[in-house]
């Protein structure tokens, strides 16, 4: 299941790049910057999580006892079911599990239709920083030609993409919740 799932990621991240390209005006992620990696939730399917945990294993023992040590605060410091929290896989700014990290932080930094209907349109909330979109979002309407497609986990993990890969993804749960 891992070896299609990184079938699966390699056209992904490839869609996903120029998605990035298409609004690279827009998008200030830079080296350094883990704005979406300090305040979150992250929801991770089962697959997600197996393919997360094989990058963990591949780590240094020093840098899995940080993350370990890190998990152990959120965990301790934790007051309700749903809850957001520093990833515990941050290090020093950067993500220490960056090759296996998941569908959710993948997609983050783009601007995409959550509901074609009614015509929403999710971005990323580094823009309230003065991020990402910063300049064509007033706090309440966004001026921008988002992403026709949903990056939404759901519909990630239920895209023609994923059936094209035969994958099952499992339950989804919050990060902290799998670990």
């Amino acid at each position: 299941m891992l070896k299609r799932y990184e079938r699966f990621l390699k056209e992904f991240d490839k869609k996903l790049q120029k998605y990035f390209d298409q609004q690279s005006e827009d998008i200030v992620c830079c080296k350094g910057c883990s704005a979406c990696c300090e305040v979150g939730d992250y929801p991770f399917s089962q697959l997600e999580m197996m393919y997360l945990m094989k990058g963990f294993k591949s780590l240094k023992k020093e840098t899995q006892e940080i993350i370990k040590r890190n998990v152990q605060q959120i965990k301790s410091s934790r007051f309700s079911t749903h809850f957001y929290y520093k990833c515990p896989f941050l290090i020093d700014k950067k993500c220490a599990v960056y090759k296996n990290r998941g569908i959710v932080c993948r997609t983050f930094g783009l601007a995409y239709i959550l509901d074609k209907e009614n015509n929403t349109v999710r971005i990323p909330e580094c823009s309230k920083e003065g991020l990402n979109f910063a300049k064509k979002f007033d706090g309440v309407e966004v001026e921008i030609d988002p992403i026709e497609e949903n990056l939404e986990l759901p519909s990630v993990i239920n895209s023609k993409l994923a059936k094209k890969h035969k994958l099952d993804f499992g339950e989804t749960r919050s990060l902290i919740d799998w670990i």
